[in-house]
């Protein structure tokens, strides 16, 4: 009973004067005593700690109904009565069609007759005379009705309660919405306790009764709990939760369930088209691959393994919590909406006009400075024979208008440099390839049998000449021999690309001298195709251009290591090692780990939104015919790369330093402040993102630390452990026997672990995706797709190419088709929406926990990337860092915590929102 008091308070009846309004919600556990979070730091401006005046307790709130008293002992059986107001806060829709607005007035007209939103408050204590958790009476939210027509964002309403004095401290509210319609609850707030106000962060959609045939929604205060800790009184709520959220595997899943289960990707391709829409399943076996959200839908007609599809623009099925906020869905509908009017453009003109490919660079830059339609000459032809398409196209001509890309807004000819093209895998769109060479000549590890000698082309004669006077192994010795080695992953897929209409690629390896001002200058690119295809020649080594011609060839085998890098880039480091990676985690996550347990807390916001970017990919970006075939080199066998990759994919070295190292790039050094020595010391993803895997690591580890000052509890934790166990044989299943998977047996281990998943939901993942509009926005920087190989002396193609080699150039790039589709797809997925959270950020930023002692860790966390933020402009103006300042040379922003919205080029994001 003295927790009871604590909350309750005898003060209450003795009439006492109140605790101070400015005193925030202390738990006090017999673990620890923890301090107040509200000391007013310096550091806090950015995330400001918002404090509600605590409610008076008056008279009013007051109800005694057997003693006449003005005293009464909470822990008698005496009838004192304490009356508690709720404050609900509703997160109203800005924008509603006219099926929602009828809906509504519905609700309004049933809610006046009883049909109401009603709540019932749960205690953590148990009541002995009904063996089970002590209950409030429901109460309904007053007033709903009446504020129906309140325009603002966030709408409050209030419920009142009356509970018995020894009800003890609440834990969790039951909410059940008897309207048609769903709504969001954002939080609940209980005032009338003499402790202040109890939080409850709800952040959910509530569905209607009749949609939800479980019953009630539960939701949980902001107090912490490992799952040996649980109040009595909240046990059996939370198992029921979980067991809600996992679900019982079967059946179609509808859009307003709030399921959590896996499956393989059998939902790529749709055979029901016919063989050329067919793709393979991933997962399992034969095609190992991560896990991703089952769905639950009927197989197709014709393939009983593969799922039927659901195509857009109906919405694809996640749980309805990982759906898009209002804010987030209105960007990405704007920016696909730009998409769909500069898909259609060209579609049509496919069609009517012959102008497929690009005359020249002018024609090139006609996307950016004057539109897609009126500057491609096809404005009249259009008009022609389609009037009513272009009279709707000139009203909304700015959305026929691509921005010009970074790349070439400050330099525009800097693309074509040698030292760029190097520099972009240090501090562009991919800069986690490149890696040291620690042998000359590199060597496959194919098999030779089926790909052919495992020796590549180059020699000590390519190279020798531009190392500065060094010989080889000299400049092998000294760290001066860089790589970028795209051979083993592109050569057992060349046969069938090459194969396919409109592609052609080579398998490319390129070398990199590291020259004594930092920079990287490309010095050899060897090109390889299949030893079975009918070039005699498979491999071929292009130099640096000596002339006119030679310059020409450069340009084109730079576009064809483009072609390779993006493709990699896309289906490899991005996708795969970021989005599918993490999906089994955060599925496991849910069904696993209550919203009370405090490792949940902690990864919440790095969940965010990448369920349902991930379906939405699943539906139009890596599926059969969509974006990443159309646009990328690999074409139908894109995602089958993917998966070839995902077989040398290692948990446990996704983490930056331990990357770093597997790629020679640093060396375990102890002196150094992150425990890392960098070879390449002008390496800005590298070396921006230490300092960010740095603060993560401190952040995680003073977190984990806190809960877990035993080791002992790591292993005990029955949920923690069902977390793991669950993403690995589950969400990894066909990795799941791998040795390299890092154990959960300590503190240490978890600490390891939660700060992989974090840094690559927010710092790896902004790294990979928000520089892909600024520096590929530019086709000619980087080309995703390449149609011509790049001709010999013997072959036609060679009159035709000294004939007219800008012509022979851009008959190789993308088409003005492919073109346009592709940049409108990265501008959209460069954008930052307006509800962003960053990195040190995250939404209630003092009330999300009911720990002080962890919101002032997270506060310092906040500083910490305020820090690195000042550290990184710092660097970007500092002349003697070539790779990220200069004259043209573009900022390296990408791991700059902040960001405004749009394409920026920086911002860390906490989770993979795009």
């Amino acid at each position: 009973m003295a927790l009871a008091k604590e909350f309750l308070g005898a003060s209450i009846l003795e009439r006492s004067s109140l605790i101070s309004p400015s005193r925030t919600i202390q738990f006090h556990t017999t673990r620890r005593n923890l301090s107040s979070p509200l000391s007013t730091s310096s550091w806090r401006g950015r995330f400001p700690v918002v404090l509600k005046p605590m409610a008076a307790i008056s008279e009013d709130f007051r109800i005694r109904t057997s003693q006449p008293s003005d005293r009464f002992d909470l822990d008698s059986t005496d009838s004192a009565k304490v009356k508690i107001r709720a404050v609900v806060t509703v997160r109203n829709k800005t924008k509603e069609d006219l099926k929602e607005a009828l809906v509504k007035q519905l609700d309004n007209l049933t809610d006046m007759i009883g049909r109401n939103v009603v709540l019932q408050i749960v205690s953590t204590e148990i009541d002995p005379r009904k063996r089970g958790p002590k209950k409030s009476v429901e109460a309904v939210l007053k007033d709903w009705a009446k504020k129906s027509k309140v325009k603002a964002e966030r709408v409050n309403y209030m419920a009142e309660f009356v509970v018995d004095s020894n009800f003890g401290v609440p834990g969790a509210i039951l909410v059940t919405n008897k309207h048609q319609k769903e709504f969001f609850l954002e939080s609940i707030t209980l005032e009338g306790l003499a402790c202040g106000p109890v939080h409850f962060p709800c952040n959910s959609w509530v569905q209607s009764s009749k949609d939800l045939p479980l019953g009630k929604r539960i939701f949980f205060h902001n107090k912490p709990y490992l799952p040996h800790e649980t109040p009595a009184g909240l046990r059996a709520l939370r198992e029921k939760d979980l067991k809600d959220l996992r679900g019982d595997g079967k059946g179609e899943r509808k859009l307003c369930d709030r399921v959590y289960d896996y499956d393989i990707y059998n939902d790529l391709g749709n055979p029901d088209k016919g063989i050329h829409s067919a793709r393979p399943v991933l997962g399992g076996k034969q095609i190992p691959y991560p896990r991703r959200c089952r769905t639950g839908r009927a197989p197709s007609d014709t393939d009983m393994n593969v799922e039927s599809r659901v195509e857009k623009p109906l919405p694809i099925y996640v749980p309805r919590d990982e759906q898009f906020e209002e804010s987030k869905a209105g960007t990405f509908s704007f920016c696909r909406l730009k998409a769909v009017l500069h898909n259609l453009l060209p579609s049509l003109t496919t069609n009517i006009s012959s102008k497929h490919d690009f005359t020249g660079f002018k024609h090139l830059d006609s996307l950016f400075s004057e539109g897609l339609l009126l500057n491609l000459g096809l404005h009249d032809e259009l008009l022609k024979k389609l009037p009513k398409v272009v009279s709707k196209i000139q009203a909304s001509q700015g959305l026929l208008k691509f921005d010009t890309p970074t790349i070439v807004a400050k330099d525009k000819l800097a693309w074509m440099r040698d030292d760029e093209f190097a520099r972009q895998f240090l501090a562009g769109v991919n800069p986690a390839a490149i890696e040291r060479m620690q042998s000359f000549p590199p060597k496959s590890k194919l098999d030779p049998e089926t790909y052919g000698p495992v020796e590549s082309a180059l020699k000590e004669e390519h190279i020798v000449g531009y190392l500065d006077g060094m010989s080889v192994q000299e400049a092998l010795d000294a760290n001066r021999l860089y790589i970028v080695d795209y051979h083993d992953i592109y050569l057992p897929f060349l046969e069938r690309i090459n194969a396919l209409d409109g592609r052609k690629s080579y398998a490319t390896r390129t070398v990199f001298f590291l020259t004594s001002l930092g920079t990287l200058k490309p010095i050899a690119i060897e090109l390889s195709l299949p030893p079975t295809g009918p070039n005699p020649n498979p491999k071929r080594v292009v130099s640096p251009p000596v002339d006119a011609t030679t310059n020409w060839i450069w340009q084109l085998a730079k576009a064809h290591v483009c072609a390779n890098d993006a493709g990699v880039h896309q289906l490899v480091h991005h996708w795969l090692r970021t989005h599918a990676a993490l999906e089994p985690f955060i599925l496991a996550a849910h069904r696993q780990m209550s919203y009370m347990h405090p490792i949940y807390k902690l990864l919440e916001p790095h969940m965010r939104y990448t369920l349902h970017i991930n379906a939405f990919a699943r539906q139009s970006l890596i599926n059969g015919d969509g974006v990443i075939e159309s646009c990328f080199t690999p074409g139908r066998y894109s995602m089958e790369i993917s998966a070839a990759a995902y077989k040398d994919w290692r948990f446990d070295l996704e983490g930056l330093p331990s990357d770093l190292v597997r790629r020679g790039i640093a060396v375990p050094d102890g002196t150094q402040p992150h425990g890392l020595k960098l070879l390449l010391k002008d390496y800005p993803y590298a070396a921006d993102g230490l300092l960010i895997w740095e603060a993560i690591e401190k952040w995680v580890q003073d977190y984990v630390n806190h809960y877990y000052s035993d080791p002992s509890l790591v292993v005990a934790d029955t949920e923690l452990q069902a977390w793991y166990s669950e993403a690995v044989n589950l969400g990894h299943a066909d990795v799941s026997d791998a040795l390299w998977w890092p154990k959960l047996k300590n503190p240490d281990d978890l600490v390891k672990i939660l700060t992989i998943l974090v840094w690559l939901a927010s710092a790896q993942h902004a790294a990979l995706n928000f520089g892909q509009y600024p520096y590929g926005g530019f086709m000619p920087n980087r080309p995703v797709l390449m149609r011509q190989l790049i001709p010999d002396e013997n072959e036609p193609e060679y009159a035709s190419f000294l004939a007219d080699p800008q012509k022979f150039y851009f008959s190789a790039l993308p088409s003005v088709l492919q073109t346009s589709k592709f940049i409108a797809v990265i501008d959209t997925l460069s954008t930052h929406s307006p509800d962003e959270e960053y990195l040190g950020e995250r939404a209630q930023p003092s009330t999300w926990t009911g720990d002080p002692e962890i919101v002032e860790k997270f506060f310092e966390f906040s500083a910490a990337m305020q820090g690195i933020e000042k550290e990184i402009e710092r660097r970007n103006s500092d002349p003697s860092l070539r790779n990220r300042c200069g004259a043209g040379v573009v900022p390296y922003e990408l791991m700059a915590p902040s960001s405004e919205a749009g394409v920026t080029c920086r911002g860390v994001p906490n989770s993979i929102t795009i």
